[in-house]
């Protein structure tokens, strides 16, 4: 700083912080509470049916197989749920949507 530099003008030296008083650990004086939330148990990953049976190609003639990737009500089960790889969501998607064009699986289930 520039009073530093001025002859005459000294600053006095900073005072060091007074060491903190004795507390009594207050983790110790109460006692031990269960957490306000509780933990989910953690869940496996799920494996995509298609790549475990190396399954290359999803055709739309494969009624049987398309039919476990589908709701009662007709619709397309999504990845999360069914745990299918999104290159095998996509194939799936379009298996069914061509077997519906031909009458094969309903559009709804009624």
């Amino acid at each position: 700083m520039i009073q530093d530099k001025i002859p005459g003008r000294e600053v006095p030296p900073q005072a060091a912080p007074a060491a903190p008083a004795e507390q009594p650990d207050a983790a110790a004086a109460r006692p031990s509470a269960p957490p306000p939330f509780r933990k989910r148990p953690e869940q496996r990953r799920k494996v995509c049916r298609l790549c475990a049976e190396q399954v290359e190609h999803v055709d739309y003639k494969q009624f049987q197989l398309l039919r476990s990737f589908t709701m009662e009500s007709g619709k397309i089960l999504s990845s999360r749920i069914s745990g299918t790889c999104a290159r095998h969501q996509r194939q799936i998607a379009r298996a069914v949507k061509r077997n519906r064009n031909l009458s094969m699986l309903p559009y709804v289930a009624k």
